[in-house]
């Protein structure tokens, strides 16, 4: 069977037939650690990405929900791919192609341009919309509660260090706006110096600074250049609140434990450090 179509169901080989007839696979950027694949093809001349997620897949259907309701900032500036086809039901979709190699591992992942450029981008996004949720907070200690209670390797002592500060948590109401989910270089394309946006399987309605917790734990400690030229596209600074450290521990615990679940060694140490780092000493 062709590159990578073996991992798409009998329905998504049958729609993306129907939408893109005899296209060809010319490469496979699947991450592997997740359902999801992704392949990059060729059709009518046109080159094409085609998202396919498995039975237990949510990312597809956020994805789509992104270039339905979010996108058209970037979009409209040619700064994020254009959705062709999509199917929720099939957790299948095709977009445009959209020229560029990642920042993760360039030379521009250590460019404060490029940063500047990412903040502005990402102020355009949340601009957009905003809701009051009076719930936000008590679901997201409820998330990490249950990664708690799952498979990691934290250590039980720490475990209960958790629980006692996020049992003693306020639970306010959360002003929530169009985020990314996983702000970072990975996620960046930049084409003749100008940077554009992909992967959107973690879209949702959040508070604006979770959108800088990845940020936060990796490239701003990195090199304080970065953030200073980040927050100065962005505008403001969204974490000027108390509610920043409740997502910071949240943060921690999510990459610890989804780590572990994937086998992400790397991942699942910086989960370590962060835990650390939010908790101080005992």
């Amino acid at each position: 069977m062709a590159l990578g179509r073996a991992n798409l169901s009998t329905r998504q080989r049958a729609l993306l037939d129907q939408w893109l007839p005899g296209a060809n696979a010319e490469k496979d950027h699947s991450w592997g650690l997740v359902q999801t694949t992704v392949l990059e093809m060729t059709y009518a001349g046109s080159r094409f990405i085609v998202k396919a997620g498995g039975d237990d897949d949510h990312h597809v259907e956020r994805e789509l929900r992104a270039h339905l309701s979010w996108l058209s900032p970037w979009t409209s500036l040619g700064r994020a791919p254009l959705l062709e086809y999509g199917d929720s039901k099939a957790k299948l979709l095709v977009t445009r192609y959209l020229p560029g190699e990642l920042v993760l591992g360039s030379e521009h992942a250590d460019v404060p341009a490029t940063y500047r450029e990412a903040g502005e981008l990402l102020a355009l996004l949340h601009a957009q919309t905003r809701i009051v949720d009076a719930d936000y907070e008590e679901r997201e200690n409820e998330k990490s509660f249950a990664c708690l209670s799952g498979p990691h390797r934290i250590a039980t002592s720490t475990v209960e260090r958790l629980r006692a500060e996020i049992t003693s948590w306020p639970t306010p109401e959360a002003l929530l706006v169009p985020t990314h989910g996983d702000w970072q270089p990975r996620n960046w394309l930049i084409h003749n110096n100008i940077v554009s946006i992909i992967d959107f399987g973690r879209a949702s309605m959040r508070p604006a600074y979770t959108d800088l917790t990845r940020l936060s734990a990796q490239d701003f400690r990195r090199d304080p250049k970065l953030e200073r030229a980040f927050l100065d596209g962005y505008g403001v600074d969204p974490r000027q609140t108390p509610a920043w450290h409740r997502s910071r521990v949240r943060e921690a615990i999510g990459t610890a434990t989804w780590a572990y679940r994937v086998g992400d060694e790397a991942f699942e140490a910086q989960g370590h450090r962060m835990i650390a780092e939010v908790l101080g000493p005992s």
